[in-house]
């Protein structure tokens, strides 16, 4: 059985040493990067830019999982060792271009501008670490690549609840982003104490929703106000002729008004002269001299 050949230096592994493939991108463009110079991160744009004077190798990217025993160590359960290679290798011949061991997530950094693009720190056997981009050509590929790196620091048991280095399908990463920040153990805030002490109180502003309520109406009242008007103390109008009468028709409820015209005058002239001289005012006097 042929020794387990470590990666990342080509040296040989235990014999007990389990090797497994996390991810292999077939066709993966390495760059020359220019140092970072902000703090927002690296740009893809800068890599490609000029007609891509910056790519110096198309790889083959594959990470690896291995996992042996230290029979150096003194505690039995300390024996377990485990670490995860990015290893970066010329894809017809398989020799090693440059590795990356995963040993913190700054190895893996996004760039701010592409979900395709990552910067990979990488280490010669020497400890000597340089930068460099890489660059697939598919999202899919990427976002594979980004899901495995995940899974990496799962099994590192790394603390940092970071996705850095994971990008999502079709450019909209919230989902994806959602479901790996659950997997993320998170710290136990403490709990706080938010119960009213003695002599505290709260204030409560009941405010309009939409700013300052109107005024109610003023309610009315059965006293008239000056400012009424005086028409609606008026009587109101008399009956009209059609309700002078009942519901038959026949008898009238109220007399008729009084006749006017010249017959009136005449009948008027006809009372005065059947009043006597008395009626008018005139005697025959004492003694019958006016007789």
């Amino acid at each position: 059985m042929e020794p387990t050949i470590d990666p990342a230096t080509g040296q040989s592994l235990p014999g007990d040493a389990i090797q497994r493939v996390l991810f292999v991108g077939s066709t993966v463009h390495v760059y020359n990067i220019p140092p970072l110079t902000s703090t927002k991160g690296h740009t893809a744009a800068q890599w490609t830019a000029d007609g891509n004077q910056r790519l110096i190798f198309t790889a083959r990217l594959r990470i690896f999982e291995t996992a042996w025993e230290d029979e150096s160590a003194a505690d039995p359960k300390d024996r377990e060792r485990l670490k995860v290679d990015i290893i970066l290798e010329d894809p017809a011949s398989g020799q090693l271009f440059a590795a990356a061991p995963y040993v913190s997530p700054a190895v893996v950094e996004p760039v701010i501008d592409s979900s395709r693009f990552f910067a990979l720190r990488v280490q010669d056997p020497a400890g000597r670490k340089a930068f460099l981009g890489i660059g697939f050509e598919e999202r899919s590929d990427a976002f594979d690549f980004g899901v495995a790196v995940q899974e990496a620091r799962k099994s590192l048991g790394m603390e940092d609840a970071s996705v850095a280095g994971v990008p999502s399908r079709g450019g909209g990463g919230a989902k994806d982003q959602n479901q790996l920040a659950a997997t993320t153990p998170s710290k136990e805030e403490p709990k706080r104490d938010y119960s009213l002490k003695e002599g505290e109180t709260i204030t409560v502003n009941l405010g309009g929703r939409f700013g300052r309520r109107r005024p109610p109406p003023a309610q009315q009242s059965d006293t008239p106000s000056d400012n009424q008007d005086v028409s609606s103390f008026s009587l109101p109008p008399p009956p009209s002729s059609a309700q002078n009468f009942n519901t038959t028709g026949t008898n009238p409820l109220l007399p008729p008004p009084p006749p006017s015209g010249a017959s009136a005058v005449r009948s008027q002239q006809r009372d005065r002269k059947r009043l006597s001289a008395q009626d008018l005012g005139f005697d025959d006097g004492q003694f019958n001299e006016f007789a």
